[in-house]
């Protein structure tokens, strides 16, 4: 993330500018559910358990903010199937309050934390808005893969890329 510090954003290629855009768009417009589950987890996860409605309108909103943009419809980026699948497994298990609880535990966002030497790889879909200086700030960053589409789910989206990545960053690191 940006400090503000003075010529930190000089130089930025294209598209770290249109990810840095984009985070300006969703910390302005799309945060407000991380906010939600960050501060109130357990007021949430009593609605969402309680109403599958709710619980379906609440991750399928995820889906379509995050999925590639190129996609129409969140069902034209992952099988309604699945995503369907992916609700219902929530629903069934009542886990909104604990996949909620983990924006609470890690709720100190912007925070410097030290740099781990832990080798990581980072993946880059359409919707991310990873930058790659500012990841290596407290990230040993030893792979990194920037693709043209795909969105926040790409396990889901792009799978085939994804493995491949994964594969990729493995080799390197054995």
């Amino acid at each position: 993330m940006p400090t503000g510090a003075p010529g930190e954003l000089d130089g930025l290629t294209d598209a770290e500018q249109a990810r840095l855009a984009y985070l300006q768009r969703y910390q302005q417009e799309l945060a407000a559910y991380a906010i939600l589950q960050a501060t109130r987890p357990q007021t949430l996860a009593y609605s969402l358990v309680d109403s599958p409605a709710g619980q379906l309108a609440w991750i399928v909103e995820r889906f379509k903010d995050w999925t590639d943009p190129t996609a129409e419809l969140p069902e034209d980026a992952v099988d309604r199937d699945q995503m369907l699948t992916n609700v219902t497994l929530y629903w069934l298990t009542a886990t909104a309050g604990s996949a909620a609880r983990i924006y609470k535990e890690a709720s100190g966002w912007g925070q410097t934390r030290p740099r781990s030497t832990v080798p990581t790889g980072v993946a880059v879909f359409t919707t991310d808005t990873t930058i790659r200086r500012f990841a290596e700030r407290e990230n040993n960053v030893v792979h990194w893969s920037e693709y043209d589409r795909g969105g926040h789910f790409p396990a889901m989206e792009v799978p085939d890329l994804l493995v491949d990545d994964i594969r990729t960053f493995f080799r390197g690191v054995r």
